[in-house]
Formats: C-alpha cells, structure tokens, sequence
C-alpha cells in the first residue's frame, strides 16, 4: 500500500483547526486543543490505533468546548477519509473490548462508505472535571459523517465517568487500527460484494 497520511483544515467563525494523520504511523500525537480531557482522549487513539496524528486547534473556549469538540471530529473525520482512500485491500471491519478497572467497552467500526453512529454510553456524571460527558458524542458523529463510517459504541459496565470515557476512546483506536490494517488475503480487492465503498 502507498502512505496513507493526509492533512485537513478547517476554518470557521468559530474554531480554525488542522489535522494531519498518517494511518501507519507509531502511535505519535502532536496536540493542542484547548481542551486538555480531549487531548488525554486523542492521546488514547493515537496509541492504541498505533496512527500518528498532529493536531492544532484553536476554537472560542471562552463560550464552551462544543464547537471545539465537535469540529475536531468533523476535521479528523475528513483527514482520516482522505487517507484511507479507496479501501482496497484492507479488512474493513474493526472491532475492540477494552476494560480500565470496573469500566468496559466496546467499539464496532465498518468503513462502509455509510455514515451511522451508534451509542449506548450512560455516563455515570455530567462532567469529566471541566469536560462535559455529552461531548463525546459530538465528536464521535462528527468523526462519523465525514470518516464515512458505521461505529457502534457501547458501554458495557462503569461506575466511573473517567473510565467510561477512557475505554471507549482505545476501543475506538483499536478498533480503527483493525479495520484499516491491510489484509494479505484482500490485496488489492474491494472488501465488498458491491466492488466500491
């Protein structure tokens, strides 16, 4: 396979942010957001989907994360679309059971060219310190919409909202890193009965 690294940006009234992602990277992250729980969490994908990502983002904070957290998703999304490219010959479904303490989850990903996102995450507070639990679902359907990709996300067991949070943002890393992991036996094929995604 070529390099599968891209750069995205995006500029609004609101947040002028830039990605750049290289899918075969060693686990890197260059980052900063003005939100440091989402950095933590970016942190956790970046490892875990052994992808190096470089991140800067400047947004109006002095209103709340929303935007901010939203956008990065809508930028990363759109990075990561570009540098996966056609998807010939990768496995193209990807999935991860991660448990931090009392806390599992697990993420289901499918790079089926088919926005959905699917979430079932009871967060046991409203806020991770300063960071609002909602949140998290602004960046994951955001990532969704422009990634062009289904992700279930579930978790399963948590009584800690850090933990809850924490396991779902390395399942979704491994579960990224599963599905776009180039399959020997797929080379040079399109994982699907249809011929594209």
């Amino acid at each position: 396979m070529s390099a599968r690294i891209a750069t995205v940006s995006r500029d609004t009234n609101e947040t002028q942010i830039s990605v750049s992602v290289n899918l075969d990277g060693e686990g890197r992250l260059t980052c900063q957001t003005g939100v440091p729980f989402l950095d933590h969490m970016l942190d956790q994908v970046a490892r875990h989907g052994m992808m190096d990502l470089d991140i800067n983002a400047t947004g109006d904070l002095h209103i709340d994360d929303h935007h901010t957290v939203e956008d990065l998703g809508i930028t990363l999304g759109q990075a990561f679309d570009k540098a996966i490219g056609d998807k010939r010959g990768i496995y193209r479904y990807g999935h991860a059971y991660v448990p931090l303490d009392e806390a599992l989850s697990r993420v289901v990903v499918d790079f089926s060219g088919r926005p959905g996102l699917y979430m079932n995450v009871d967060f046991s507070r409203d806020t991770i310190g300063q960071f609002e639990t909602q949140l998290v679902a602004e960046f994951f359907q955001g990532f969704v919409n422009h990634a062009r990709v289904t992700l279930h996300i579930d978790n399963l067991k948590g009584d800690n909202a850090h933990h809850q949070a924490e396991t779902v943002f390395k399942a979704f890393g491994r579960a990224l890193r599963m599905a776009a992991a180039e399959d020997p036996r797929m080379a040079g094929q399109m994982p699907s009965t249809k011929g594209s995604l």
